[in-house]
């Protein structure tokens, strides 16, 4: 018996089109829950090609529920199923970016396979998701930041999510959630789990469009730029992708271990995001700021790494971001 039901066998490689029918047949609800969990499953072991991720991508594009964005707006956003367990880093950049005057139009979701996702952080904050999901639109235009919550865009996706945390562990649909922004940013910074998968995945991107983005991996495994090494960066624009190495000395800051921003549960994670926000110093205020300052040079609004740690830093210290997050729990 096929596990599968309409879904073809992971076993072998999906051209465009075979792939393409796949997630329509799983977005669209022809196959059943089991089904789903078994191709994913065993599309994860097999290993995604730039092919079936731009082609899943394209599906989740073609389903979901857009929003208007200012001109220059970007995401920041990771792919998650890193396993390291982090504070959260792309919410804090986002926020920190969005006081930078750069609009951040924040892709995400309730955590999948992670402790904490985005959602649940900004949650624990006060931020009411549902309003803030409802209103995103507004928040963006007038502060420079909204969340846009996966299930309300992607309709498919409150089916799709129970699967996933049944699951328990990354799938395709880590990586295709970046990939299909709701606001159709043109400029991006995604980080992904997986170093060696950095080709593959600015690939992918580089197929279905952009002005400029980067993608991102720590060595360790992070979906982020990480503080205790080396760090893979795929620049991608419309004439192609170029790859390059960045450490936390480019970016003229200390090299910290991962387990220095090693995170909780929501509430936990909150509550040293707000600290960050109100001028605490360390690992997390570091990695925020070499995160912060690659968005930063996606966003055009910077040319160097140390002059985006510096603004960053600025938004920080001049109250700000903590300002801009009040703001953003406030609005109605």
């Amino acid at each position: 018996m096929n596990p599968f039901g309409p879904l073809p066998d992971p076993q072998h490689l999906f051209d465009h089109d075979e792939a393409a029918q796949a997630f329509a047949d799983i977005l669209d609800a022809r196959a059943s829950e089991d089904e789903i969990q078994a191709f994913l499953v065993a599309l994860t072991a097999r290993g995604e090609t730039m092919v079936e991720i731009a082609a899943a991508a394209q599906a989740m594009r073609d389903r979901m529920i857009p929003i208007d964005a200012p001109e220059g707006a970007i995401d920041v956003c990771g792919t998650g199923g890193d396993g390291h367990h982090t504070l959260n880093v792309s919410t804090a950049v986002s926020i920190v970016v969005a006081a930078c005057e750069v609009p951040v139009a924040k892709h995400g979701n309730r955590a999948a396979s992670s402790k904490a996702g985005a959602a649940d952080t900004l949650e624990a904050l006060g931020l009411d998701m549902e309003r803030a999901g409802r209103m995103a639109e507004e928040t963006l235009k007038d502060l420079g930041i909204c969340f846009l919550f996966a299930a309300n865009h992607h309709p498919a996706m409150k089916r799709i999510q129970p699967i996933r945390q049944r699951i328990g562990q990354r799938t395709i649909f880590n990586l295709m959630g970046p990939l299909a922004n709701p606001a159709r940013v043109k400029r991006q910074l995604i980080g992904i789990a997986r170093p060696a998968y950095v080709p593959v995945y600015a690939e992918a991107l580089h197929h279905l469009g952009t002005e400029h983005s980067r993608i991102i991996s720590g060595d360790e495994g992070l979906d982020e730029l990480s503080l205790a090494g080396g760090n893979e960066v795929a620049v991608v624009e419309p004439e192609g992708v170029r790859f390059q190495r960045t450490t936390a000395a480019d970016a003229g800051l200390p090299v910290h271990p991962v387990d220095a921003i090693r995170g909780g549960d929501a509430q936990h994670n909150a509550n040293e995001l707000r600290k960050l926000l109100l001028g605490e110093h360390g690992a997390y205020r570091d990695a925020v700021l070499f995160n912060a300052a690659e968005a930063l040079l996606v966003a055009g609004v910077v040319e160097t790494m140390p002059d985006g740690v510096e603004e960053a830093a600025e938004a920080i210290d001049k109250g700000l971001a903590n300002a801009l997050l009040d703001c953003w729990v406030r609005y109605r």
